[in-house]
């Protein structure tokens, strides 16, 4: 069954960091089933939102991928300042967020938090004790919070959702369609690269 259209919303890939442990790779180029991740996400993103996008400082390695590319507007806030980035450019009133070395991203995770929209300016699931906030939904009202904290400090993205009205997805309720939380995998050192079955580009 095809996937829901998620209305008035963008799916925004956040390519940031210099990726040190892996020797510098565009951690979006590593492969999953022979596919790059950035292109796996962003084909998912196609079927499920109004439209796409990647954050990335340097767009080159995303060029190919038909997605367009967006600089952070504050620069070297990490995370933060990819949201940031994703919220200013945004033509939609939602964006979903998720790194771009997230192999394991799903419809249903997305429909899931889709549907706790309502009353809120963002959607953030707590799984295992912890807030993951960068796979999920942030509406531009939360961009003056962004923009405050931005000028203030190196924020975390915990400390910006503190500051706008959050709907939380509990841990049980996650389970349901996610039962080990692999949505919110990512790759960082060798190791991730052999724990989650991913190979390096080319």
């Amino acid at each position: 069954m095809a996937a829901a259209r998620i209305s008035d919303c963008t799916g925004a890939l956040v390519a940031g960091g210099r990726a040190a442990r892996l020797g510098g790779v565009a951690k979006g180029l590593l492969r999953v089933e022979g596919e790059p991740l950035a292109a796996r996400a962003l084909r998912l993103f196609h079927t499920l939102f109004e439209d796409a996008l990647v954050v990335a400082n340097d767009p080159a390695p995303y060029a190919a991928l038909g997605a367009r590319v967006v600089a952070d507007v504050v620069a070297g806030k990490g995370a933060p300042g990819g949201v940031h980035a994703a919220l200013s450019a945004a033509r939609t009133e939602w964006v979903f967020t998720a790194g771009c070395d997230m192999p394991f991203l799903s419809a249903d995770g997305v429909a899931l938090l889709a549907g706790r929209r309502a009353g809120h300016d963002a959607v953030l699931v707590r799984f295992g004790g912890h807030l993951e906030p960068l796979h999920a939904l942030w509406s531009r009202a939360c961009l003056p919070a962004f923009e405050r904290a931005l000028r203030a400090g190196n924020p975390s993205l915990r400390d910006v959702a503190r500051m706008v009205k959050v709907a939380v997805v509990e841990d049980a309720d996650w389970r349901t369609i996610d039962p080990d939380g692999r949505a919110f995998a990512n790759a960082n050192t060798p190791d991730d690269l052999v724990r989650l079955g991913l190979a390096p580009p080319g």
